[in-house]
């Protein structure tokens, strides 16, 4: 990873969601389940929308992926999904789109494994 790859996952994100909300970790860790259980299903419509070449479907799972996983943290999956959100808009399904989504199956991957091990480590305190 170069230096101005974003994170797999920032936990400070983590920590300010947590203070927004009291320090209600339940309802932080409910959020992140929640996230868990429907991303793979928003990844999966992304890879759909690419491997037919629809840009019209494309952008609302790659902007929903986006938002999702920047109010978790997950900054470098949230990247990824900006990019393809991007791409589905302006219609230009290229090479560099189709490497974003290779780029997304394996940062769903990297980031539902951290958020996992964040939730079982507990509060950190």
């Amino acid at each position: 990873m170069n230096e101005s790859d974003p994170d797999v996952l920032n936990e400070s994100v983590l920590d300010e969601l947590s203070s927004s909300v009291q320090g209600d970790r339940s309802f932080v860790v409910e959020l992140i389940e929640a996230y868990l259980a429907d991303g793979e299903s928003h990844v999966a419509d992304v890879e759909a929308a690419m491997a037919t070449r629809d840009a019209a479907a494309l952008v609302r799972p790659a902007h929903t992926l986006k938002s999702s996983s920047a109010t978790v943290g997950a900054e470098r999956l949230a990247a990824l999904a900006r990019n393809l959100e991007t791409a589905g808009r302006s219609g230009t399904l290229d090479t560099a789109a189709g490497e974003h989504v290779a780029g997304l199956r394996q940062a769903w991957g990297e980031a539902g494994a951290m958020l996992r091990a964040w939730i079982r480590r507990g509060d950190g305190s």
